[in-house]
């Protein structure tokens, strides 16, 4: 699952996938790794991983990991392949969600695309360019679906309706994620990979005196997006950059007291991007290792056994479950089991964001 970061040129894309890529950058052990030069695979920060390594002390430990994907500036025609619009529109296509860089700050050095900051125009312009992309796919679907369903076919007709529902919202400007679709209709509509239907997150890029409480620009962002159900993050992502640059863990947290934070902004952008994925964490728990497991939410504990091992789901047994505020007020896995808070599930069981579980398996 990745988040692609988007926006328009210099609103501070790269300075912040740079900010991520730093290994030292957010806590003690939060590392990252390039894969290629514009994808990293992120540390999901989480305090229950750390209190399990205090109460387990295993020999290692294994965070959860979200990818990042620093997509091309886009510009203005980009939906007509303007600039780098193929390869940012291919890019984008392939992400999950998209977290939007909008530009909430002023500063004379740094040129904008368009001459002035505007974030309601710099969002405006990217939607649309999206909007246009997602309208020539509908389009060329709708061709095919109309000859179909001239010739009566019932399920092409059922296509047509929603395909057609699809359209008229793209003309009237707004993206396919603000209409409801019933589980019916996703079996069409999912195929076609609109990149206005993939959830949106909203960075809001201030300078470092509005760090902590935004700006008129963020406020203007957050009443543009109300309708939306989106989540606005606001970040300082110069300073951010700069906070990185220290050495010393200790001194980069109060440089964060010094600015008002308590902690650095990339870590609660990690976790927002990690919710926005849909995604949620159970955790294996031993003295060989600690770990943090990433599934879908609403996954099934076969299914989230098959994440470890693919042999895991096919012989699951059972799974030994305990809740993460369970194993914490006891302290260990076995003054649990005494306390008979253990429990035992089986196929059925939806796994808990959180749950500590060992699996019985037999291949």
């Amino acid at each position: 699952m990745k988040a692609g970061i988007v926006g328009l040129p210099n609103v501070g894309k790269s300075t912040l996938f740079n900010c991520l890529s730093n290994a030292k950058a957010q806590s003690a052990n939060f590392p990252f790794c390039t894969i290629e030069p514009n994808l990293g695979v992120v540390n999901v920060p989480d305090e229950r991983l750390e209190k399990l390594e205090e109460l387990v002390n295993p020999e290692k430990v294994v965070p959860a990991t979200v990818e990042i994907v620093d997509i091309a500036g886009l510009v203005k025609g980009a939906s007509k392949g303007e600039g780098l619009g193929n390869q940012f529109l291919a890019n984008i296509r392939e992400t999950d969600a998209i977290l939007h860089v909008l530009r909430c700050f002023d500063n004379d050095n740094i040129v904008h695309v368009d001459g002035s900051v505007d974030p309601i125009r710099d969002k405006e312009t990217i939607d649309i360019e999206l909007q246009l992309k997602d309208l020539e796919t509908v389009q060329k679907r709708l061709e095919r679906v109309k000859r179909t369903a001239k010739t009566g076919q019932k399920e092409a007709q059922v296509e047509l309706d929603i395909l057609l529902k699809v359209e008229a919202t793209l003309l009237e400007g707004k993206s396919v994620r603000g209409i409801e679709f019933s589980e019916k209709d996703l079996e069409f509509v999912k195929p076609l990979q609109f990149i206005t239907a993939k959830p949106v997150l909203y960075v809001c890029n201030v300078d470092e005196n509005s760090a902590v409480s935004g700006n008129d620009y963020v406020e203007k962002v957050k009443e543009a997006v109300a309708h939306e159900n989106a989540e606005v993050i606001v970040l300082a992502v110069g300073t951010e950059a700069d906070i990185t640059e220290l050495e010393d863990y200790e001194e980069r947290q109060m440089f964060l007291e010094d600015i008002g934070l308590e902690e650095a902004g990339v870590s609660r952008l990690i976790r927002s991007a990690y919710n926005l994925l849909n995604l949620q964490t159970y955790f294996t728990a031993g003295v060989k290792e600690v770990r943090a497991w990433t599934i879908p939410v609403g996954s099934t504990a076969p299914q989230a056994a098959g994440v470890i091992h693919t042999d895991f789901e096919k012989g699951f047994i059972r799974a030994e479950t305990i809740s993460y505020s369970d194993y914490v007020s006891f302290g260990s896995e076995a003054k649990v089991k005494e306390a008979g808070k253990m429990r035992v599930e089986g196929k059925e069981y939806i796994v808990k964001d959180g749950d500590v579980m060992h699996f019985r398996f037999n291949v």
